[in-house]
Parts: C-alpha cells; structure tokens; sequence
C-alpha cells in the first residue's frame, strides 16, 4: 500500500487546467471563496460517486481491504454531497456547475490512496482559504468543514491505508493557487457557464524518484531550473528550505507525513504566489509511532 501511496502522490503535479481563470486583481469576495470550495466538493463528490458505484463490497475485500472499508467509504461520500447541496444553496444561481474529471485508479486500493491525498488536499484548502471569508456564519461553516475533511483524512490513512494519521502539529495552510495546481490534473474540461475562479497554475515540478525519503539526494525538473532558485519543503506552518545544484537537492532529514514542494526565486526561502516557480509537487514520508521513517 504504502508504494502505491508514493507513486500516485508523485503523479500528483502543476498541470495546465480546463477550468477557467481569472487574475487575482478581480478580487477575492465570499462568492469567489465559497465557488472555490465548490469546485474542490464537486471534484471529491464526482470522486466518491464514481469509486463506489464501479466497485462493490467484494471488490474491496478481494483487494485486501477491510470488509467495513466500502461503508465508511460511502458515509464520505454522502458527507461531500451534502458539502456540494450547502453550498449550492448558499450560492444559488452563482454557484459553479460540476466539471469533467479523470481519476487515475484501476482497484479499490488505488481508490483508497487517491481518497487519502484528496482529503488532505481539501484540508489544506480550507486552510488558506478561510481568511478571505468576510461572513462569520460561512467562516464557521467552512471550520466545521474542514474538521470533517480532516477526520476523514485521518480515517482513510490510518485504518484503511495503515499509514500515519497526521503529519504533525500542524496541517498545511496552501494558497488558491497551489491548491488548484494540485487538483488540476484531474480535471478534463469544465462548463463554459462556470464562473472563472481567481487562480493561476504554476509550471510543473517532477520529483524524478519512485520513492523519495528524507535524506535523499533527488533531481528535479521543472522550467527554467537554475540554481539560484530554492527548494522549499511546506510542512505544517514551517518552510524547510534547500538548495538547488545541478538540478538536484537534499530532501531535509527531518521531513515526516505529508509534505508540498515549491520552487521559490527567493533566496531567503519566503513562499508566496509571487516568488513561486514551479509546484507544488506531492511529498509522502511514512513514519510510525516512535517517528522513525517506514
């Protein structure tokens, strides 16, 4: 399970989206927050419909999965449709309309790893996005979102995955854009009726190891490398920074759960829309109970 983790969180990259994009100077009101967040449900409901309805309780314990696994699975599914109903009924005839989308996975284990980096995924979404909610009763709706994301995240790694729950103290706060660069690839094309979202998408960023660790020496492509530029390692509120030479970089040693990859022109390490070059990438260092890397 966990190889399977790893390869599919390195498919995981900056790609050029379907959905339509507008500069940031548009603004960022509640509408365009909560129509972000929408995006991100429809995406996660369109998932949840898809797995359950093409593999059934069988499927799931022939692949080595738990017999309740597919049950739980469902009770998140039902969680991100009602998401999805909430805030199509707070934005009315603004809300944004479902996409078309294409999920990589073939079993129901591939199913369980992809539901585990969407869940963390729309944690960190939450996480940033929440600031730019003027409306106390939508900021309090978008915390208890969250929460539930988050249990779920948790749920998915440990019981079903069997890999650690949390990565530490603190999840990672991403921006819209990093956020949309990760959930872009999955998505084919979107309705021409959709209201454009305040984003843009950063080059790609290709971590060129199937199994990355911390400690690692790993090469990297993206556009443009140069080695003035920086690597910065997202973990939890912290930017762990290395330096880039020949197209190459140490993963730092201290690494633990999942971790987002940018490329920064900053020389100081700082991680902004502004100074991003390339990413985010998608990171996964395993570790057990006594934090030791597994």
């Amino acid at each position: 399970m966990k190889s399977c983790i790893a390869a599919i969180a390195l498919a995981i990259v900056s790609s050029v989206t379907a959905a339509p994009t507008v500069s940031r100077d548009n603004g960022l009101d509640d509408t365009v927050i909560l129509n972000f967040a929408l995006t991100l449900e429809h995406l996660e409901n369109a998932f949840y419909m898809g797995g359950l309805k093409k593999f059934s309780n069988d499927d799931f314990i022939h692949d080595g999965l738990p017999p309740w696994a597919r049950g739980r699975f469902q009770q998140i599914a039902d969680h991100e449709a009602t998401h999805v109903k909430f805030l199509e009924s707070v934005l009315a005839d603004k809300a944004t309309q479902p996409c078309e989308y294409n999920f990589p996975y073939n079993t129901p284990t591939e199913f369980a790893t992809l539901s585990q980096i969407f869940e963390g995924v729309g944690v960190t979404a939450y996480a940033g996005a929440a600031q730019f909610l003027q409306n106390k009763d939508y900021l309090t709706a978008a915390a208890v979102i969250l929460s539930t994301e988050a249990r779920q995240a948790a749920w998915v790694a440990s019981a079903v995955n069997k890999v650690e729950p949390w990565s530490g103290a603190f999840d990672v706060p991403l921006t819209l854009d990093e956020v949309f660069g990760l959930a872009s690839p999955f998505i084919k094309s979107c309705p021409k009726t959709n209201p454009p979202l305040p984003v843009k998408v950063f080059p790609k960023l290709t971590v060129n190891s199937s199994n990355p660790k911390p400690g690692d020496i790993v090469s990297l492509t993206f556009d443009n490398c140069d080695d003035s530029l920086v690597a910065v390692f997202l973990t939890g509120l912290d930017m762990v920074t290395a330096p880039i030479k020949d197209g190459k970089v140490v993963i730092p040693a201290s690494l633990r759960g999942t971790v987002y990859l940018v490329i920064s022109d900053d020389a100081s390490g700082k991680v902004s829309d502004a100074t991003t070059v390339a990413g985010p990438a998608l990171l996964q260092f395993h570790f057990d109970s006594n934090n030791n890397l597994i």
